[in-house]
Protein backbone atom coordinates (compact mmCIF):
# COMPACT_ATOMS: atom_id res chain seq x y z
CA UNK A 1 0.00 0.00 0.00
CA UNK A 2 1.68 3.72 -0.90
CA UNK A 3 1.91 6.01 2.12
CA UNK A 4 -0.40 9.08 2.68
CA UNK A 5 1.75 11.91 2.38
CA UNK A 6 1.62 15.02 4.60
CA UNK A 7 3.16 18.07 2.54
CA UNK A 8 3.67 21.68 2.11
CA UNK A 9 2.49 23.47 -1.33
CA UNK A 10 6.27 22.78 -2.64
CA UNK A 11 5.13 19.15 -3.14
CA UNK A 12 2.27 19.45 -5.09
CA UNK A 13 3.49 17.52 -7.55
CA UNK A 14 3.99 14.20 -5.08
CA UNK A 15 0.46 13.14 -6.45
CA UNK A 16 1.36 13.11 -9.99
CA UNK A 17 4.95 11.14 -9.08
CA UNK A 18 2.98 8.05 -7.73
CA UNK A 19 4.91 7.98 -4.52
CA UNK A 20 1.25 8.44 -2.74
CA UNK A 21 -2.12 7.13 -2.57
CA UNK A 22 -3.26 10.44 -1.10
CA UNK A 23 -1.39 14.03 -0.71
CA UNK A 24 -2.68 16.69 1.59
CA UNK A 25 -0.61 19.15 0.90
CA UNK A 26 -0.63 22.46 3.79
CA UNK A 27 -0.50 25.99 2.70
CA UNK A 28 0.21 27.89 6.25
CA UNK A 29 3.10 30.33 6.09
CA UNK A 30 3.88 31.11 9.49
CA UNK A 31 6.84 33.73 8.93
CA UNK A 32 4.12 36.39 8.48
CA UNK A 33 1.62 37.88 10.37
CA UNK A 34 0.12 37.10 13.46
CA UNK A 35 -0.19 33.18 13.96
CA UNK A 36 -3.71 31.08 14.27
CA UNK A 37 -4.37 30.97 17.95
CA UNK A 38 -3.73 27.41 19.11
CA UNK A 39 -7.64 26.67 19.43
CA UNK A 40 -7.77 27.42 15.74
CA UNK A 41 -4.82 25.41 14.75
CA UNK A 42 -6.13 22.44 16.75
CA UNK A 43 -9.45 22.92 14.92
CA UNK A 44 -7.87 22.34 11.47
CA UNK A 45 -6.47 18.76 12.11
CA UNK A 46 -9.37 17.89 14.45
CA UNK A 47 -13.11 16.48 13.13
CA UNK A 48 -14.74 18.40 11.12
CA UNK A 49 -17.21 21.22 12.99
CA UNK A 50 -19.98 22.10 11.31
CA UNK A 51 -19.43 26.06 12.06
CA UNK A 52 -16.22 25.48 10.05
CA UNK A 53 -15.40 27.51 6.90
CA UNK A 54 -14.24 26.44 3.77
CA UNK A 55 -9.86 26.15 4.05
CA UNK A 56 -10.71 25.94 7.78
CA UNK A 57 -10.03 21.83 8.17
CA UNK A 58 -7.10 19.54 6.96
CA UNK A 59 -9.79 18.09 4.40
CA UNK A 60 -9.42 21.48 2.24
CA UNK A 61 -5.84 20.33 1.36
CA UNK A 62 -6.20 17.39 -0.41
CA UNK A 63 -4.65 17.11 -3.48
CA UNK A 64 -7.15 16.23 -6.28
CA UNK A 65 -9.92 13.40 -5.59
CA UNK A 66 -9.98 10.83 -2.65
CA UNK A 67 -10.56 7.44 -3.85
CA UNK A 68 -14.38 6.39 -3.47
CA UNK A 69 -13.82 4.28 -0.50
CA UNK A 70 -12.24 7.43 1.35
CA UNK A 71 -14.96 9.75 0.22
CA UNK A 72 -16.42 10.16 3.69
CA UNK A 73 -13.95 10.09 5.55
CA UNK A 74 -13.43 13.93 5.43
CA UNK A 75 -15.32 14.22 8.36
CA UNK A 76 -12.39 12.71 10.99
CA UNK A 77 -9.59 14.25 12.27
CA UNK A 78 -6.19 14.32 10.53
CA UNK A 79 -4.79 11.41 13.10
CA UNK A 80 -8.09 9.39 12.42
CA UNK A 81 -7.61 9.63 8.62
CA UNK A 82 -4.18 8.47 8.93
CA UNK A 83 -5.04 5.14 10.60
CA UNK A 84 -5.93 2.62 7.60
CA UNK A 85 -2.26 3.75 5.95
CA UNK A 86 0.81 1.70 7.22
CA UNK A 87 2.80 4.77 6.67
CA UNK A 88 2.80 8.48 6.53
CA UNK A 89 5.35 10.19 5.11
CA UNK A 90 5.87 14.01 6.01
CA UNK A 91 7.65 15.92 2.57
CA UNK A 92 9.08 19.47 3.87
CA UNK A 93 12.04 20.94 2.27
CA UNK A 94 14.62 23.23 3.76
CA UNK A 95 12.35 26.58 2.85
CA UNK A 96 11.26 27.98 6.20
CA UNK A 97 7.75 27.84 5.52
CA UNK A 98 8.55 24.42 5.08
CA UNK A 99 10.42 23.67 8.42
CA UNK A 100 7.55 25.54 10.44
CA UNK A 101 4.81 23.75 8.76
CA UNK A 102 6.91 20.43 9.90
CA UNK A 103 7.54 21.73 13.50
CA UNK A 104 3.72 22.36 14.16
CA UNK A 105 2.76 19.66 12.35
CA UNK A 106 4.62 17.26 14.64
CA UNK A 107 3.37 19.20 17.53
CA UNK A 108 -0.32 18.51 16.42
CA UNK A 109 -0.02 15.14 15.56
CA UNK A 110 2.00 13.98 18.83
CA UNK A 111 -1.13 13.18 21.66
CA UNK A 112 -1.87 10.35 19.21
CA UNK A 113 0.64 7.42 19.23
CA UNK A 114 -1.01 5.55 16.68
CA UNK A 115 -0.46 8.26 14.36
CA UNK A 116 2.86 8.55 15.60
CA UNK A 117 3.76 4.95 14.97
CA UNK A 118 3.08 5.46 11.28
CA UNK A 119 5.34 8.51 11.22
CA UNK A 120 8.14 8.90 8.66
CA UNK A 121 10.24 12.16 7.81
CA UNK A 122 12.23 12.28 4.57
CA UNK A 123 15.20 14.14 4.39
CA UNK A 124 14.11 16.42 1.56
CA UNK A 125 17.34 18.26 -0.18
CA UNK A 126 15.64 19.02 -3.09
CA UNK A 127 13.56 21.94 -4.65
CA UNK A 128 10.54 20.20 -4.78
CA UNK A 129 8.30 23.40 -6.02
CA UNK A 130 10.58 23.30 -9.93
CA UNK A 131 10.63 19.34 -9.89
CA UNK A 132 8.67 17.43 -11.95
CA UNK A 133 6.80 14.06 -11.10
CA UNK A 134 8.96 12.09 -13.28
CA UNK A 135 11.53 13.98 -11.33
CA UNK A 136 10.03 13.03 -7.81
CA UNK A 137 9.41 9.53 -8.45
CA UNK A 138 12.98 9.28 -9.28
CA UNK A 139 14.30 11.10 -6.38
CA UNK A 140 16.39 8.91 -3.43
CA UNK A 141 15.44 10.87 -0.67
CA UNK A 142 16.36 9.01 2.88
CA UNK A 143 13.83 8.58 5.04
CA UNK A 144 13.57 7.95 8.84
CA UNK A 145 11.63 7.31 11.42
CA UNK A 146 9.74 9.79 13.98
CA UNK A 147 10.64 8.99 17.23
CA UNK A 148 9.37 10.50 20.51
CA UNK A 149 12.53 12.64 20.76
CA UNK A 150 11.83 13.82 17.02
CA UNK A 151 8.56 15.01 18.76
CA UNK A 152 9.89 16.47 21.76
CA UNK A 153 12.16 18.45 19.90
CA UNK A 154 9.74 19.68 17.38
CA UNK A 155 6.90 20.60 19.88
CA UNK A 156 9.76 22.66 21.89
CA UNK A 157 10.83 24.90 19.11
CA UNK A 158 7.51 25.75 18.03
CA UNK A 159 6.07 26.31 21.17
CA UNK A 160 9.15 28.83 21.60
CA UNK A 161 8.37 30.16 18.32
CA UNK A 162 4.80 31.31 19.08
CA UNK A 163 5.96 32.46 22.23
CA UNK A 164 5.18 35.96 23.04
CA UNK A 165 9.23 36.72 23.81
CA UNK A 166 11.77 35.12 21.56
CA UNK A 167 14.10 34.48 23.86
CA UNK A 168 13.12 30.77 23.85
CA UNK A 169 13.35 30.43 20.42
CA UNK A 170 16.67 32.23 20.19
CA UNK A 171 18.05 29.51 23.27
CA UNK A 172 17.38 26.94 21.13
CA UNK A 173 20.22 27.84 18.73
CA UNK A 174 22.28 26.19 21.49
CA UNK A 175 21.16 23.18 21.43
CA UNK A 176 21.45 20.03 19.51
CA UNK A 177 18.71 19.92 16.30
CA UNK A 178 20.51 17.51 14.34
CA UNK A 179 17.70 15.23 14.30
CA UNK A 180 16.48 17.82 11.88
CA UNK A 181 19.17 18.85 9.51
CA UNK A 182 17.56 21.12 7.86
CA UNK A 183 16.06 23.00 10.92
CA UNK A 184 18.86 25.18 12.42
CA UNK A 185 19.89 27.28 9.29
CA UNK A 186 16.03 28.25 9.06
CA UNK A 187 15.85 29.34 12.54
CA UNK A 188 19.10 31.11 11.85
CA UNK A 189 17.32 33.33 8.74
CA UNK A 190 13.77 33.74 10.95
CA UNK A 191 16.08 35.23 14.00
CA UNK A 192 17.92 37.44 11.46
CA UNK A 193 14.28 39.46 10.58
CA UNK A 194 14.29 40.50 13.77
CA UNK A 195 15.29 43.96 13.88
CA UNK A 196 18.49 45.00 13.28
CA UNK A 197 20.52 46.78 16.76
CA UNK A 198 21.95 49.90 14.36
CA UNK A 199 19.04 50.03 11.59
CA UNK A 200 15.99 48.90 12.86
CA UNK A 201 14.93 46.30 9.52
CA UNK A 202 15.28 43.21 9.10
CA UNK A 203 17.96 40.78 6.64
CA UNK A 204 15.11 40.97 4.14
CA UNK A 205 14.40 44.06 4.25
CA UNK A 206 17.95 45.27 4.19
CA UNK A 207 19.06 42.79 1.22
CA UNK A 208 16.26 45.00 -0.75
CA UNK A 209 17.29 47.79 -0.14
CA UNK A 210 21.21 46.59 -1.22
CA UNK A 211 19.44 45.13 -4.64
CA UNK A 212 17.73 48.87 -4.74
CA UNK A 213 20.56 50.57 -4.10
CA UNK A 214 22.72 48.15 -7.20
CA UNK A 215 20.37 49.09 -9.79
CA UNK A 216 17.43 46.81 -9.48
CA UNK A 217 14.66 49.31 -9.69
CA UNK A 218 12.41 46.57 -11.12
CA UNK A 219 9.87 45.22 -8.51
CA UNK A 220 9.67 42.21 -10.89
CA UNK A 221 13.79 41.51 -10.97
CA UNK A 222 13.51 41.89 -7.51
CA UNK A 223 10.80 38.71 -6.76
CA UNK A 224 11.81 36.42 -9.58
CA UNK A 225 15.60 36.47 -10.30
CA UNK A 226 16.94 34.10 -8.04
CA UNK A 227 20.19 34.65 -8.99
CA UNK A 228 20.42 37.45 -6.37
CA UNK A 229 20.34 36.20 -3.26
CA UNK A 230 17.30 37.56 -2.20
CA UNK A 231 16.42 35.50 1.26
CA UNK A 232 13.72 32.71 1.26
CA UNK A 233 12.11 33.65 4.61
CA UNK A 234 9.25 35.41 2.56
CA UNK A 235 6.96 34.82 -0.45
CA UNK A 236 6.74 36.88 -3.30
CA UNK A 237 3.65 38.36 -2.23
CA UNK A 238 4.67 39.31 1.35
CA UNK A 239 7.87 40.81 -0.36
CA UNK A 240 5.61 43.02 -2.04
CA UNK A 241 4.71 44.25 1.53
CA UNK A 242 7.95 44.66 2.91
CA UNK A 243 9.03 47.42 -0.35
CA UNK A 244 5.16 48.83 0.40
CA UNK A 245 6.58 49.25 4.25
CA UNK A 246 9.73 50.67 3.15
CA UNK A 247 8.20 53.31 0.97
CA UNK A 248 5.31 54.48 2.79
CA UNK A 249 6.57 54.72 5.56
CA UNK A 250 6.72 58.08 7.96
CA UNK A 251 10.17 58.48 6.52
CA UNK A 252 10.30 56.56 3.59
CA UNK A 253 13.45 55.00 2.79
CA UNK A 254 12.23 54.10 -0.96
CA UNK A 255 10.97 55.96 -3.35
CA UNK A 256 9.14 55.58 -6.94
CA UNK A 257 6.82 52.81 -5.66
CA UNK A 258 3.15 53.59 -7.74
CA UNK A 259 1.25 55.70 -5.48
CA UNK A 260 -1.53 54.15 -7.15
CA UNK A 261 -1.14 51.32 -4.05
CA UNK A 262 -1.92 52.89 -1.25
CA UNK A 263 -5.61 53.13 -2.35
CA UNK A 264 -5.46 49.73 -3.67
CA UNK A 265 -7.03 46.77 -1.06
CA UNK A 266 -4.44 44.09 -1.17
CA UNK A 267 -7.31 41.64 -1.19
CA UNK A 268 -7.10 43.10 -4.90
CA UNK A 269 -4.31 41.09 -6.43
CA UNK A 270 -4.29 41.83 -9.75
CA UNK A 271 -4.67 45.50 -9.34
CA UNK A 272 -1.92 45.08 -6.59
CA UNK A 273 0.24 43.50 -8.71
CA UNK A 274 -0.08 45.52 -11.66
CA UNK A 275 1.11 48.90 -9.58
CA UNK A 276 4.00 46.51 -8.48
CA UNK A 277 5.14 46.08 -12.11
CA UNK A 278 4.52 49.45 -12.66
CA UNK A 279 6.83 51.16 -10.14
CA UNK A 280 10.50 51.49 -11.13
CA UNK A 281 12.15 52.04 -7.31
CA UNK A 282 15.55 53.89 -5.77
CA UNK A 283 16.89 54.90 -2.41
CA UNK A 284 16.03 58.17 -0.62
CA UNK A 285 18.55 60.31 1.07
CA UNK A 286 17.16 58.06 4.17
CA UNK A 287 17.20 54.90 2.71
CA UNK A 288 21.24 55.85 1.39
CA UNK A 289 21.64 56.52 5.50
CA UNK A 290 19.89 53.42 6.63
CA UNK A 291 21.72 50.98 4.26
CA UNK A 292 25.02 52.49 5.50
CA UNK A 293 24.29 52.21 9.14
CA UNK A 294 24.20 55.78 9.54
CA UNK A 295 20.69 56.21 10.70
CA UNK A 296 17.75 53.58 12.37
CA UNK A 297 14.45 52.89 10.53
CA UNK A 298 12.58 52.49 13.52
CA UNK A 299 13.06 55.76 14.96
CA UNK A 300 11.63 57.82 12.21
CA UNK A 301 8.74 55.46 11.53
CA UNK A 302 5.72 53.40 12.88
CA UNK A 303 6.85 49.40 13.77
CA UNK A 304 3.79 47.18 13.60
CA UNK A 305 4.30 43.40 12.60
CA UNK A 306 4.81 39.87 13.73
CA UNK A 307 7.92 37.43 13.77
CA UNK A 308 6.21 34.13 15.49
CA UNK A 309 4.28 35.13 18.55
CA UNK A 310 6.29 38.38 19.17
CA UNK A 311 4.36 41.48 18.31
CA UNK A 312 6.77 43.89 17.33
CA UNK A 313 6.28 47.70 17.88
CA UNK A 314 8.72 50.38 18.72
CA UNK A 315 7.48 49.58 22.09
CA UNK A 316 8.26 46.23 21.81
CA UNK A 317 11.28 46.38 19.78
CA UNK A 318 12.86 42.69 20.16
CA UNK A 319 16.78 42.95 18.04
CA UNK A 320 18.89 41.22 16.95
CA UNK A 321 23.08 41.92 16.35
CA UNK A 322 23.96 39.15 16.48
CA UNK A 323 22.76 38.57 20.25
CA UNK A 324 19.22 38.90 21.44
CA UNK A 325 18.18 42.46 22.42
CA UNK A 326 15.34 43.16 24.59
CA UNK A 327 13.52 46.34 24.24
CA UNK A 328 14.71 49.43 25.83
CA UNK A 329 11.58 50.28 28.27
CA UNK A 330 10.88 53.87 28.61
Amino acid sequence: MKPLILTSLHGLQLKESGRAKTVIAFCFKFAWGQLPPPDKLDEYLGPHLPKQERGDHWSCFIVGRLPPEQKDCQHLSLAEFCRPYKSVELWFDSEPVDQLQLIWLLDGLRSDPETVAKLKLRLVSYDMLTATPEQLAKWRVPVFKITPAYLELASTVWQAYRASMPEAFFGLLRRDLSRFPMLQPVMIDLVEELPSASTGLGATEMRLLELVAAGYAHTNDLFYLRSLGLRGVFSDWELRLLIAGLAHGRTPALMGLDDEIRGICQENYYRFDDAFRRSRLSLTDFGRAVLAHEEDFSRHNPIDRWWGGTHLTNDNLWRYDPVLIPPVRQ
